[in-house]
């Protein structure tokens, strides 16, 4: 795979997947543009890329949505993005009943009214010129319901409603939309998510841990966009739930229901 002269965009460049293919990316020749919120983090990944001259740092916070056009607009005028890896996100542990809806406010701006602010300041300029690749990170939860997860499955199954439509909205134009959905991968997703008060879960789950590795993941991912796939499942066994949910949801949700404790 060759990414050489290509110049993406990658949001949650600091950890688990971002960093993974930021790193991937840059082997291939890729210029590199890496957001999150911690400059410092940032600028460490960028050493550690390949190329590290290439490569720039634009930190970013999604939760602030109001800031991500000026962002874009000042990256856009200096950069031809090729492609948008919306990457960024947080997860969840908490069960409806418990979990404060200000939570329930603050993953949905994060994971979807965020990416979507992106998105939507870098695309005029992808509309302008006929080309682009806007690629957005979703989950096996963005299929189903996963218990303790109830806003995070939701921001998930939003941005798969979204970019299902914006695909169809940009495909005649020459643009290419791009849907993963990874299942377990070995990151500190589960760490950093989100519990019932708000508060830091500050544990690894034992399916993460044993999950694929970010770099394994960040492979599949490179493939599938060098060829363009419109959507993609990445993970072990538990990516058989999304064919279960669409094939025999009572079994799938007798299952769920088991797991409604974890």
């Amino acid at each position: 795979m060759s990414f050489n002269g290509t110049t993406i965009w990658i949001t949650g460049a600091t950890s688990g997947i971002g960093e993974a293919l930021a790193y991937a990316f840059a082997e291939t020749g890729a210029r590199l543009i890496l957001s999150a919120r911690r400059e410092e983090r940032l600028h460490a990944v960028k050493a550690a890329c390949a190329h590290t001259e290439r490569h720039r740092v634009v930190p970013l916070d999604l939760s602030e949505t109001d800031t991500l056009a000026t962002i874009a607009e000042k990256v856009v005028q200096e950069e031809t993005i090729d492609i948008l890896f919306n990457n960024g996100g947080i997860s969840q542990r908490g069960r409806v009943a418990e979990t404060d809806l200000r939570v329930d406010r603050q993953i949905m701006e994060v994971n979807f009214f965020g990416t979507v602010a992106l998105t939507k300041a870098v695309l005029p300029s992808m509309l302008a010129r006929g080309s682009g690749h806007i690629v957005v990170i979703s989950s096996v939860a963005g299929k189903l319901g996963a218990p303790q997860r109830s806003a995070y499955s939701a921001s998930k199954h939003a941005l798969q409603g979204f970019f299902d439509v914006l695909r169809a909205e940009v495909h005649d134009a020459g643009l290419r939309v791009t849907i993963v959905c990874p299942g377990y991968i070995r990151t500190d997703i589960s760490k950093n998510a989100l519990t019932a008060d708000g508060s830091r879960h500050g544990t690894m789950d034992q399916n993460q841990a044993e999950g694929m590795s970010p770099e394994t993941c960040a492979r599949r991912i490179l493939r599938a966009i060098e060829k363009e796939k419109e959507e993609v499942y990445i993970g072990g066994k538990e990516v058989v739930a999304i064919y279960l949910k669409r094939f025999v949801p009572n079994l799938l949700n007798r299952i769920l229901r088991k797991r409604s404790g974890a």
